[in-house]
């Protein structure tokens, strides 16, 4: 039989005979042959693998994003090649660079860098859908509807009587730390103006949330409620009040937002942001692409509040 006749059958063409294609489906199993995956890729231009680009790998947040990924990946018939920028741009080129000629598309997540520099670096023909960015620049976007979610929360803590809210908030790089910050302002301008809040600034991690926490107790201020711009900060102001002797959600409730799964364990009150299903729809958008799709949806998923013991009494 002939390298092209073997290669159709391999590939379940129709315009092959099924005698032909029993005998090399008999030859395979006798042989133990697997195709060579590489040159499989060169011959046919796809390598059936998906680029994933990300600030970090590190933490609850990105794990259940992964996750999600995997998922949208295996029902789609692709792999998930890695690779980390940790909010730089020279680290961004280099993780995309290494993505060249290795993968059938991009999925790529800057939330601190500026949409412009991301875009000089993303191959023109390379299909890409950008996740958690601040802005498409004409591609498919996913993102979360930080505004909205953070406003949620400040009108949780206004209901619940609260009038002196710490806000700490995220690095002032992150879009998405400034839409927190901004949507949870606004709401309390529009829902409480008499009310202002406490700011402090965090870095999204456990440790800076508990030193906001001691900064303002050892500074003698006081308050009754904590926002923070996610559930690790959340988290580590919750321990500092409870080192510090202080009950909540009696004397201080607390409000995170991610809904990471650790803040179920914990008792935390929180904006939930769907991150699997994010992920998950990041992987299926790319391969609506890649499987031809002349364009991909936008979406901006809104957060939804989960409330627990952090802010529910009795």
């Amino acid at each position: 039989m002939s390298v092209a006749s073997v290669s159709r059958a391999l590939n379940g063409h129709s315009n092959v005979r099924p005698q032909m294609r029993e005998r090399v489906l008999q030859a395979v199993e006798t042989l133990g042959y697997v195709p060579n995956a590489a040159a499989r890729s060169l011959s046919m231009a796809l390598s059936h693998a998906i680029g994933v680009v990300v600030p970090d790998l590190h933490g609850e947040f990105f794990s259940e994003l992964i996750r999600g990924m995997d998922i949208g990946a295996s029902s789609s018939g692709y792999q998930l090649l890695l690779s980390t920028m940790h909010a730089d741009i020279h680290q961004a080129g280099q993780a995309l660079r290494a993505m060249h000629g290795r993968v059938d598309g991009l999925i790529v997540m800057a939330p601190q860098i500026d949409p412009d520099e991301i875009d000089t670096l993303l191959p023109p023909r390379l299909p890409v859908v950008l996740l958690i960015c601040p802005e498409g620049r004409g591609r498919p976007l996913l993102r979360i509807d930080n505004h909205a979610g953070a406003a949620e929360a400040a009108r949780h803590l206004l209901s619940l009587g609260r009038r002196r809210i710490v806000h700490i908030s995220g690095p002032s790089a992150n879009f998405e730390a400034v839409e927190r910050r901004d949507g949870f302002e606004e709401a309390l301008a529009r829902l409480a103006p008499n009310v202002r809040s406490i700011p402090r600034s965090g870095d999204f991690g456990e440790e800076s949330g508990a030193a906001a926490i001691r900064e303002i107790l050892d500074g003698g201020e006081t308050f009754d409620a904590v926002f923070a711009a996610n559930d690790m900060m959340a988290l580590g102001a919750m321990q500092e009040l409870r080192k510090r002797g202080i009950a909540i959600p009696e004397d201080v409730a607390i409000v995170g937002f991610d809904d990471i799964p650790l803040a179920r364990f914990m008792g935390l009150t929180t904006m939930r942001v769907h991150m699997a299903e994010l992920g998950d729809r990041a992987v299926r958008s790319l391969a609506a692409l890649l499987g031809g799709a002349e364009e991909a949806d936008s979406v901006r998923l809104a957060p939804e509040l989960i409330v627990r013991s952090s802010t529910k009494i009795g």
